[in-house]
């Protein structure tokens, strides 16, 4: 075959895709297993990280001890065993018939439009004793759907920590719901006001300290006032009946069993 001829070009292209299809397929096959190691390491990282507990000189599983997964029902606000919380995928679940819940009509705050029945949350324990919950909250900001997790004291409304995990803003705008001093200023705003009602807020600019309605609010992000409108709108869903409202209210009343 001539060294220049149009089939060699194309038997040598051929082999090539075909070598390197391959190598990848084969390099795929061989790191899953580490990916999705490390994809659960984040996943705890970021749980200890919204708690406050998060200690880089500590192992990832000696840290996560003293926390139990839970599968809640939002439906009802009980605990299910229906689901083994290993292999539980909210995402995946959001998408089966079985599990799937459509928000209705004018209640989408969050932008999502549906998600799970079911969803995977964090309690830290001492013992029998609850110590805090950790709940995972997402939605739509500006470019991206936001994913973080939320996690309140006791008394199921004063924040502990907040923090987001994955998200697609625009850096240095947006992007600041990364921005540690931001995350600084949600530990001890509180979600519900003396009469259960969704008060949490992300206002446009500061908030006025000397108001009443400070403890319920948190400064706004200068350049990115969708992005942290979505902020407030996810929680004010998540946090809402659709979301962990009756989970909340039971752990608050019954503590956890």
């Amino acid at each position: 075959m001539s060294r220049d001829s149009t089939a060699k070009i194309l038997t040598v292209a051929f082999l090539l895709c075909v070598i390197c299809s391959i190598l990848v397929s084969a390099a795929a096959v061989v790191l899953s297993e580490r990916q999705e190691r490390n994809k659960a390491a984040e996943k705890k990282k970021n749980i200890l990280m919204a708690a406050g507990l998060y200690d880089e000189d500590m192992s990832l599983d000696e840290q996560f001890s003293t926390i139990q997964t839970r599968i809640v029902d939002l439906q009802s606000g009980e605990f299910s065993s229906d689901y083994d919380v290993d292999s539980f995928d909210s995402r995946v679940a959001a998408r089966e018939p079985e599990t799937r819940f459509i928000i209705p009509e004018g209640q989408d705050l969050a932008g999502i439009k549906a998600h799970s029945r079911y969803q995977d949350i964090y309690l830290v324990m001492d013992g029998d004793t609850l110590q805090q919950v950790i709940l995972p909250v997402y939605g739509k900001g500006l470019w991206s759907t936001m994913y973080g997790f939320i996690s309140l004291d006791t008394d199921m409304t004063t924040v502990i920590g907040f923090a987001f995990y994955e998200h697609g803003e625009t850096p240095g705008l947006g992007g600041e719901i990364d921005n540690p001093n931001w995350k600084k200023l949600w530990p001890g705003k509180r979600i519900y006001d003396d009469q259960g009602k969704t008060r949490i807020e992300v206002v446009k600019g500061t908030v006025d300290r000397g108001s009443t309605n400070a403890i319920y609010q948190v400064d706004g992000l200068s350049g990115a006032t969708l992005t942290a409108r979505g902020v407030g709108n996810l929680l004010q869903y998540w946090m809402g009946q659709n979301g962990y409202q009756l989970l909340l209210a039971k752990l608050k009343r019954e503590g956890v069993k």
